[in-house]
């Protein structure tokens, strides 16, 4: 008896919270508070040199963001894998109370009013979804994965948050979520053949889909092709962008000096376009260095999924990076013009409260996995992870 709990323990150490605490990965901790820390001083300058009334606030939801990430590093990852389906089921119920009780904004009914937050199910939903097909993964089996009919219930755990947020109308946040259901499936082991077939069946509905767009999400797709066809009008956006971006040059024009931003040609400069006043601002050089902390916090991920010996662990924290790196990609390619405009912000450094916490809390459950890299979590027909 005395071997078998000697060999549970050295299976699944047991840590004390000050053992955890120095576990973290304290080099990613770091590059998370230079991104926001870049993010915290384009609010200043968007405000003209004022922390009101965006870089203040964006300051304090940083500092409880963080509570919120070292919090989640430190609980154990078994915690997190028994209440990935509750966590999952919550987001969904939230998902669809915004259908009944959402506040309108933009255009858009997207988030419930809390008093003091406007939440946004969808960004909290991006986290729970990795959380709960990592779980169901790692239930199953290389010959499951193999299967096709193990992956009709993954397919619709991710179809129907998708659908939710496409009726809010936010299509930027439904192709998130089917892209990084996607990522979660290649990384549980699905085959390459059955991606092509899901390819080639959404490009075969793409008459179909177009026809269900609502008219502004068409005039961004014809407006990204042509933007000249409108300046004044759809395509006045992205078009002030490349304004900004190529007048900034190599240096950039100086912080709390980029005419486009601070003349307010450039639209929402605070949030989906803050890349765009940053390159004006701080140049190219400025654009790259940000560009390098977030792949070095990409790169921290994937060291930290590779690392894990739990399954669940790797999936979570692949799911995650990948996650963290759509927001980036996405936003990134909106502003320079190489995809159509899609409102989604730049992670840690775009202003948005529910983002912010959001981006936080997964970053969280990824160093979480680095703490707990060494607990094997029971897998359906094995008695332990090999």
């Amino acid at each position: 008896m005395a071997v078998l709990d000697e060999m549970h323990l050295r299976r699944n150490p047991t840590l004390t919270v000050g053992q955890k605490f120095w576990s973290i990965n304290w080099g990613l901790v770091l590059l998370i508070c230079l991104l926001s820390g870049f993010g915290l001083a384009m609010l200043y300058s968007a405000a003209n040199g004022s922390f009101q009334p965006w870089a203040g606030r964006q300051a304090v939801r940083f500092l409880l963001g963080l509570s919120v990430m070292f919090g989640c590093a430190l609980i154990d990852i078994r915690f997190w894998f028994r209440f990935a389906y509750p966590l999952y089921i919550l987001s969904l119920l939230l998902l669809v109370a915004v259908e009944i009780m959402g506040s309108i904004g933009m255009g858009a009914q997207r988030w419930i009013d809390l008093g003091v937050i406007q939440l946004q199910p969808s960004e909290i939903m991006k986290v729970a979804l990795v959380l709960a097909l990592a779980r169901y993964f790692h239930g199953l089996t290389v010959q499951d994965v193999g299967r096709p009919h193990y992956l009709i219930p993954p397919i619709f755990m991710a179809l129907a948050p998708a659908a939710l947020v496409m009726r809010q109308p936010d299509l930027g946040t439904a192709i998130m979520l089917l892209m990084v259901t996607g990522a979660v499936f290649f990384a549980a082991g699905v085959r390459w053949w059955k991606f092509a077939i899901v390819i080639a069946l959404v490009a075969g509905a793409v008459p179909l889909a177009w026809s269900h767009l609502h008219g502004y999400q068409r005039n961004r797709v014809l407006t990204f092709l042509n933007p000249e066809s409108d300046p004044l009008g759809a395509g006045y956006h992205i078009m002030q962008s490349k304004i900004a971006l190529g007048s900034g040059g190599v240096l950039g024009k100086g912080f709390l000096q980029g005419s486009q931003s601070h003349l307010n040609f450039l639209p929402e400069k605070q949030t989906d376009f803050i890349f765009t006043m940053l390159a004006e601002e701080l140049g190219m050089v400025g654009g790259l260095l940000l560009l390098t902390l977030f792949f070095l916090v990409f790169v921290y991920g994937f060291a930290i999924a590779l690392r894990s010996r739990n399954h669940f662990g790797r999936i979570v924290a692949l799911g995650l990076t990948i996650n963290l790196f759509l927001y980036v990609f996405i936003n990134i390619a909106m502003v320079t013009g190489l995809i159509p405009v899609v409102g989604v912000p730049l992670p840690l450094v775009s202003y948005g409260g529910t983002a912010m916490l959001a981006v936080l809390f997964s970053l969280g459950l990824v160093i979480s996995v680095s703490v707990h890299r060494d607990v094997r979590i029971p897998r359906r027909g094995l008695r332990e992870e090999a």
